[in-house]
């Protein structure tokens, strides 16, 4: 690690610290030359993740495009910031395990909205009708009672 005070490549560790829940560590450095003491943070690269677009274009998977989608769907919603980050957090970790190089924005879309189904269903309706460019009304009573359908099911009441 080069000292960011003389540039000597030279430098031991004098603490290490996992940050991030496991997922990184901290660490604090001395350079040997001139006794300047900084701070380095180390922290897994996930592959590098391609997102296919519905016109077969691929694009670098962006973590923030996906959460500006989010929060705008849970804009005036009583959701806090830390249910949108672990929201955030547990769709890209499912997204990174099942996928190694590539994956559909269709099936990106589709864990969105299953995983808002679950925090708010409003929020939910909003994000839907954005991404799947509804066209009118009917479109979105349509997506509510299949909402409707699979909220009964899941709680075993016969419909």
């Amino acid at each position: 690690m080069k000292c960011p005070r003389c540039a000597c490549q030279d430098d031991k560790v004098i603490d290490s610290r996992s940050i991030k829940e496991g997922a990184g560590v901290r660490r604090r450095r001395e350079c040997t030359k001139c006794g300047y003491r900084f701070t380095t943070c180390e922290e897994i690269i996930p592959n590098e993740l391609k997102v296919v677009k519905r016109d077969g274009q691929r694009e670098n998977f962006d973590r923030e495009k996906l959460r500006s989608g989010i929060e705008k769907a849970c804009w005036k919603r009583e959701i806090t910031r830390e249910q949108i980050d672990d929201l955030l957090n547990r769709l890209v970790t499912s997204l990174e395990n099942d996928y190694d190089r590539e994956v559909s924005s269709v099936e990106i879309g589709a864990r969105a909205i299953e995983a808002l189904r679950e925090l708010d269903e409003v929020a939910c309706i909003s994000f839907a009708s954005v991404y799947k460019d509804f066209k009118n009304l009917d479109e979105i009573i349509k997506e509510i009672r299949t909402m409707n359908r699979v909220k009964k099911k899941a709680l075993g009441v016969r419909q």
